[in-house]
């Protein structure tokens, strides 16, 4: 499992008990509602809306909440602001690469909030293009050992359903789709009734960088401060930095 997934994984677990839960919610539904207007409402047929879906309900987010960010997508509820993706790439120190995936009714507000945060932590805006090229879309599911079958089976299983690969994530396992598969893949774990702990569409590194350090530090510090921004929705990084460390920090 990549630094980066290790640090998802620390980040999904506190925020589902943290108070900013509400700022969260808002997140999770600007993300259906958004991915519902460009994809349409049908969640069988639309793999990024069922994919956001997944993650507000993973964080309790009321069904009658994600019904009507669903709704305000497709045009029935006329409610609330318009958002638009953008997507924007810089580098933390250490020369680590991040991807930061935002909705936004406001693009100069967005773009002020973002440059501010990498100006205070030592990082630096770049320019479109500058890191993209490191990353690719890919599904990743994610099952915990603990509740899982033995390995055997769920490699079975996930490369049955079509999954591209298997990894070894210590306390759990990582499965990794092409974007198309996702769905499949998910169900055929379900059927078969395996827990999943965390499901969705990512940005994956090509390879990692290792950090270690003041330097592991800083790059947690710019990374959590870019999600703490209401129209951050993901930040995606290539570093690497050892469990143990990361645990500390």
């Amino acid at each position: 499992m990549s630094g980066h997934s290790k640090w998802a994984t620390i980040k999904r677990k506190k925020e589902a008990t943290d108070s900013k839960r509400s700022n969260m919610y808002a997140k999770l539904l600007r993300a259906v509602e958004v991915a519902a207007r460009e994809g349409g409402g049908n969640v069988e047929a639309n793999m990024t809306l069922a994919s956001a879906v997944e993650k507000a309900k993973s964080f309790s987010v009321p069904n009658d909440n994600i019904e009507r960010a669903i709704k305000r997508g497709t045009g029935e509820l006329s409610d609330g602001a318009r958002y638009e993706e953008i997507v924007y790439e810089g580098y933390a120190p250490g020369g680590i690469a991040l991807l930061i995936e935002a909705l936004t009714d406001n693009r100069n507000r967005t773009a002020q909030e973002i440059r501010h945060a990498f100006t205070r932590n030592s990082g630096n805006l770049g320019e479109t293009g500058s890191v993209a090229w490191q990353f690719t879309r890919k599904g990743v599911i994610e099952v915990e050992k603990a509740v899982a079958p033995d390995e055997e089976r769920v490699l079975e299983l996930a490369l049955d359903g079509g999954a591209e690969d298997v990894r070894d994530a210590e306390s759990s396992w990582e499965i990794i789709t092409a974007p198309v598969d996702f769905t499949n893949v998910q169900r055929a774990l379900e059927r078969a009734g395996v827990p999943i702990v965390s499901a969705g569409l990512s940005m994956l590194p090509q390879s990692t960088i290792p950090v270690d350090g003041g330097e592991a530090t800083q790059v947690l510090r710019l990374i959590e401060a870019l999600e703490d921004l209401d129209d951050v929705q993901n930040v995606y990084a290539n570093f690497d930095i050892p469990e143990e460390v990361m645990a500390s920090l």
